[in-house]
């Protein structure tokens, strides 16, 4: 089995990192180290990148927990990622090596959340099957509602009933450069009432990622005469945009600003991408879903992805030697 070198992240790596990244067969914008950079302090860094002598051939964007390195915490996926001229012989003996360092520098586990497959530019599924021999421990199961907009889409009447709503209240959407009203009169306000929660990126953390990402992170917000009732922040991957936010005025829902907001990308913005990613319905490591929030993504046609999450073993590496025969 062939050897390949791997060496932990440094800052100085950081154009070599963002080139690969580019022309990376499994990668978003999210990996890019300007994206992950933003929460450095949150978490301590243990990105991985693999070398063929003096050739980056893989990287794996993580963070380090003691005895535990995880697909970056910060991230919605990771793994393994791979140019695509990477054959499935070579990424078995890139993930041995992986796991090889890791153990040798006292890493018990490795925690991976995988990419789904709407999000890579080719098959992607080495790691998969890799993990698959090497008896990971398959702990988490999240069903992304996604809707194929390469497909005639059939909308539900009762988003319609909500569409023609908002048509007839005369709402209007806009896509703002600002999140300021978004996040301090609808998002912020609603997560805590109904969730006794945060959002993931605070006001100056989403704005910086915009500044450093204009064309990925976009905010649309649904208005009546001036009034915000609602808005998405949405981010934007080569083929799929995913609803990283969705949040509207309690109160002003009978007017159908979601829906109609909504159907507004669909059918205009985003109509020649490939999919539209409305998240997950999962609460307790995918073992319940929200139904009232599964039945509304689902009535826009959308349908379910699957993102798995697993625990392996380093010392488990030398598996690995035995599978090519």
């Amino acid at each position: 089995m062939k050897q390949f070198q791997v060496r932990l992240y440094q800052p100085q790596d950081f154009t070599i990192w963002n080139a690969f990244i580019s022309v990376a067969k499994n990668a978003t914008f999210l990996f890019y180290r300007n994206f992950m950079d933003y929460h450095s302090d949150r978490f301590k860094d243990y990105s991985l990148m693999v070398f063929d002598g003096d050739k980056l051939i893989a990287v794996v964007p993580a963070n380090r927990i003691e005895d535990t390195v995880y697909s970056h915490q910060g991230l919605t996926y990771g793994g393994l990622i791979l140019n695509n001229k990477a054959k499935l012989s070579a990424v078995i003996s890139i993930f041995k090596n992986v796991l090889q360092f890791l153990n040798e520098n006292s890493i018990e586990k490795l925690i991976v959340k995988t990419i789904p497959t709407i999000y890579t530019d080719y098959f992607s599924d080495e790691l998969e099957y890799c993990l698959f021999i090497l008896k990971a421990k398959l702990y988490r199961r999240d069903a992304l509602s996604v809707l194929d907009l390469t497909k005639k889409i059939v909308i539900d009447s009762n988003r319609m009933e909500g569409v023609k709503r908002g048509f007839k209240n005369e709402l209007v959407v806009k896509e703002e450069t600002s999140f300021d009203l978004f996040w301090n009169e609808i998002l912020v306000p609603n997560l805590a009432t109904k969730h006794n929660a945060k959002p993931v990126h605070t006001l100056s953390e989403i704005t910086k990622l915009k500044n450093l990402f204009p064309n990925n992170i976009r905010q649309f917000n649904v208005y009546k005469n001036e009034e915000l009732l609602g808005g998405t922040t949405v981010f934007v991957n080569k083929k799929v945009v995913h609803s990283q936010y969705i949040s509207g005025n309690v109160t002003k829902n009978v007017s159908g600003s979601l829906d109609f907001l909504h159907h507004h990308l669909i059918k205009e913005v985003f109509k020649e991408y490939h999919y539209h990613d409305f998240g997950i319905c999962n609460e307790y490591d995918g073992r319940k879903i929200n139904k009232g929030l599964l039945f509304w993504k689902e009535s826009f046609g959308a349908k379910t992805v699957i993102q798995n999450f697993y625990e392996v073993e380093t010392s488990n590496y030398s598996i690995l030697d035995s599978v090519l025969i």
